[in-house]
């Protein structure tokens, strides 16, 4: 007696059956509310908490006591929802709300992160507080040292750059040297540009030489082509 294909599956499945070894498929339990959780509402949040600044006055307490309100009765600090409303600050180039907000993050003990800190420095600079700003990258250099991220060092050679400080610049400069962090062109050029402030024009052609790439890019009879930086095209 032959078996058929459909007997046949109907046999090893009894077998299966008869030894516990059916095998089911478990249901994938993994999921991704978790993102969702963190994450819904945080546009609103962020528009609630600019809306409560922009109507306080412009008083420490006032502040601090809207923005406490803001975030009493969320389960988990909302951290996302505040860094999308500094985000929306900046954006509005509402420099000392920036501030405020900020300050209040640290004073409730919350870890900022570089791009947090990246606006902070810029509204401080921004509101003519450029002490404060300094005194914060003292701080920042000193607790973090190597982990800081370039654009900081960037943030602040631009800082002391265009309020005219070459020797501040040239302080954060050597930091960069000693942590080896490489600077961008941009602010390449500004460390140069300081070390011409002091005459030292050797050490601004070697700033440019070593940091500033051969080739670039210009527009010539309509097309884009590569020439060399120091070439007759350049």
């Amino acid at each position: 007696m032959t078996c058929t294909p459909t007997c046949s599956s109907s046999v090893s499945k009894l077998i299966r059956i008869y030894y516990g070894r059916r095998v089911t498929k478990k249901p994938n339990k993994e999921h991704h509310l978790w993102i969702r959780k963190e994450t819904a509402g945080s546009g609103k949040k962020a528009l609630r908490l600019i809306d409560t600044v922009s109507k306080c006055p412009n008083e420490k307490e006032a502040i601090y006591g809207a923005l406490d309100k803001w975030s009493a009765f969320e389960p988990e600090f909302p951290t996302i929802a505040a860094a999308k409303a500094l985000g929306m600050l900046k954006r509005r180039r509402k420099w000392l709300r920036i501030i405020q907000v900020t300050k209040w993050l640290m004073s409730k003990g919350q870890v900022l992160t570089w791009t947090t800190y990246d606006t902070l420095l810029l509204a401080l600079f921004m509101d003519g507080r450029v002490e404060e700003a300094e005194s914060i990258w003292n701080t920042i250099i000193q607790t973090h040292t190597r982990s800081v991220p370039k654009r900081l060092f960037s943030r602040m050679i631009l800082m002391y750059d265009i309020r005219h400080h070459p020797d501040k610049v040239l302080e954060v400069y050597a930091d960069m040297e000693e942590l080896g962090v490489r600077p961008d062109e941009d602010t390449a050029r500004r460390i140069g540009k300081a070390f011409l402030a002091f005459g030292q024009e050797e050490k601004e052609k070697y700033i440019l030489d070593k940091y500033l790439k051969k080739w670039k890019y210009i527009h010539f009879n309509g097309e884009r082509v590569r020439v060399r930086r120091d070439g007759p095209l350049a």
